[in-house]
């Protein structure tokens, strides 16, 4: 408990006492009335001061018709009617019922804080021939800091010097440890295990892994659902509504019968009743809970918008190169033309020096013989076909057989379901390399429980050859396939596909974001495969998945899908119990007793199940 609940429930047990001796001292002393109200105040005064003086404020700044509104008039209205133990007791039991909130819900954000504690507090780093300890905010990019095992790694870098295993729990939610060396990149928020890195940074602590990920869990509150937006505008209307019905219900019936003091005490009943605390806490609290069960497994949503549209979610269209497949690409064969095995790879090689993309690494990685930067001329870039550089002025164009034929270079196709990316030198055509990506293990299962889930289309969109999209379109069981795409086109495919879409469903996309962004934001949900360390993912995706496994998209459905549920029961149960107690005060057949059931017991059994949420669900 904090120190602040602590002393709430110092207050309630002080209240307790003091109304158990005053109702004592009432029933066996002659006490008049006056005194009696006296000392019946001294407890309510304990217990309910705040919530008085909350609502004088709250009607200050023009917030009338809220809880503490309605309970402070509730209660005191029971103090005039003569009710004092009853007053009392109602405002007790409403503050052992804000207490239960309060513990709830600081123990659903403790442990979401505990999932997300990554934030280092302090870094290592070498200045002047000595380690300094420092705040991270204050180590430089270029600056090298020393990492000791068992401490948490506070700024993205590569490793410098040594080797170690690192704890990526935080980040991925995978226990397994991920090996690093010399030359490795690194990012914050890990945990060394074993040996002591030397790592020069690569980004301020602003920019870095564990800062874009604390941002985007904070303000994940932020963007709303749709039941949240809808339970704050029903609260806005439902209480000033329920006032005007208490006012009616005290003043109507008694110029018919006369009873003033048993229709004012009735009404004052329908007031307590008609505190919408239930909704109000539980919603919410139940998207908050779904999200840090979801954060725990490396599911980090943006907001609980996102996650109610993915409950909603019936198609899901992927990538394929490293979010269905490994995308480590390897050179399995080369097949020369007029020229040398090692001579082909080398001038590939040398035209996709700069390149970053995975089919360009491996070629480079194929490569024995070393390529100087003097040896490179102008180079330019063919989106979706390859590129084109001279090579100590004489031109080499590499990419795939589009590319062959807009250059008008005569070759023979390669007959295969793998990669193959051709090569020209000049005007003549120089080989081919054959290039293979694995099919990651867990994608054909991910395939498969998504639709076991009910996901009524998988569809896989890539740029790579027609052949070999197929085959492991049919390997993974895809409902369709789209292959030979330029990035615009897996946009107007997208775009295909949400208009063929069922009403009050979504459709979300699938990707490494980074090449993927467009497709990212135009999706419903935009989904980042493999986002560690990457900031394009976190900025263009709505759900970003901390490692690269797609069996974890099929587990995000699942928690949203439950969140969704969790939320839906509580409103249901809310709306029945407190529109049948609201029915029975307003027809003065529910006592006060009643009301704070219908008030403070319905909110306390929606919060129990509203951390539910929290709890990630197990695969069917």
């Amino acid at each position: 408990m904090s120190r602040k609940q602590k002393r709430n429930l110092a207050r309630i047990l002080a209240s307790a006492v003091l109304l158990i001796a005053v109702a004592v001292i009432g029933a066996t002393l002659p006490v008049p009335g006056w005194l009696k109200l006296l000392l019946y105040f001294i407890p309510y005064g304990v217990i309910g001061y705040d919530v008085l003086w909350e609502a004088v404020r709250n009607i200050i700044r023009g917030q009338v018709f809220d809880e503490n509104f309605l309970m402070g008039l509730a209660t005191i209205g029971a103090f005039a009617l003569g009710e004092y133990a009853e007053a009392v007791f109602v405002m007790l039991f409403y503050q052992v019922g804000e207490l239960f909130q309060s513990y709830a819900v600081g123990k659903s954000r403790r442990s979401v804080a505990a999932l997300m504690d990554i934030r280092p507090d302090t870094a290592n780093v070498e200045r002047g021939g000595e380690v300094m300890t420092v705040d991270p905010e204050e180590v430089e990019v270029g600056e090298v800091i020393v990492i000791r095992p068992g401490e948490k790694i506070p700024l993205d870098g590569t490793v410098a010097e040594g080797e170690s295993n690192l704890n990526t729990t935080a980040l991925t939610g995978e226990s397994m440890p991920r090996a690093v060396s010399k030359g490795d990149s690194v990012i914050s928020g890990c945990v060394n295990i074993d040996g002591l890195l030397r790592v020069e940074v690569t980004k301020p602590f602003g920019e870095s892994t564990v800062s874009k990920i604390l941002e985007l869990v904070e303000n994940s509150s932020a963007n709303k659902a749709r039941t949240e937006q809808f339970i704050t505008r029903f609260a806005r209307w439902y209480t000033p509504t329920v006032v005007i019905a208490a006012v009616c219900l005290a003043v109507i019936p008694s110029l018919v019968t006369g009873d003033f003091a048993h229709w004012l005490h009735q009404a004052l009943t329908f007031l307590v009743i008609s505190c919408p605390c239930a909704l109000v806490i539980s919603v919410p609290m139940s998207f908050f809970g779904g999200i840090g069960g979801a954060s725990r497994e490396g599911i980090l949503v943006k907001g609980s918008n996102y996650l109610e549209a993915l409950a909603r979610c019936s198609a899901v269209v992927f990538d394929k190169t490293g979010t269905l497949t490994e995308g480590s690409f390897t050179v399995t064969d080369v097949h020369p033309v007029d020229i040398s095995r090692e001579e082909l790879l080398f001038l590939a090689a040398a035209a996709e020096q700069h390149s970053t993309h995975p089919i360009a690494q491996s070629i480079q990685a194929a490569n024995t013989r070393p390529v100087s930067p003097e040896m490179l001329g102008k180079v330019q870039e063919i989106a979706g076909k390859g590129l084109c550089a001279e090579i100590r002025g004489v031109p080499v164009c590499v990419g795939n057989a589009n590319l062959m034929e807009m250059l008008g270079i005569s070759f023979e196709p390669e007959n295969t379901a793998e990669t193959v990316v051709y090569v020209a030198v000049g005007k003549c055509y120089a080989g081919s390399l054959t290039i293979a990506d694995e099919v990651k293990a867990d994608s054909r299962e991910a395939i498969q429980e998504l639709k076991d889930l009910g996901v009524r289309k998988t569809v896989m969109l890539t740029g790579d050859r027609d052949a070999v999209g197929q085959a492991v379109g049919a390997s993974l069981g895809l409902d369709e396939v789209h292959t030979e795409l330029l990035p615009g086109d897996k946009v107007t495919r997208v775009e295909q596909l949400l208009e063929a879409q069922p009403a009050k469903t979504t459709l979300a996309f699938v990707g490494d974001g980074i090449n993927d962004a467009p497709v990212l934001s135009r999706a419903d949900i935009g989904i980042a495969m493999g986002a560690l360390g990457s900031d394009a993912a976190i900025e263009a995706a709505d759900i970003v998945l901390m490692d690269d496994r797609p069996s974890k998209i099929p587990l995000a459905i699942r928690i949203a899908r439950k969140t969704h549920g969790i939320v839906w029961q509580n409103i249901i149960f809310a709306l029945s119990v407190k529109g049948l107690f609201l029915l029975l005060g307003f027809l003065g057949m529910a006592n006060m007793w009643g009301a704070v059931f219908a008030d403070v017991g319905v909110a306390v059994i929606a919060i129990i199940n509203a951390m539910r949420a929290m709890r990630v669900p197990v695969q069917k």
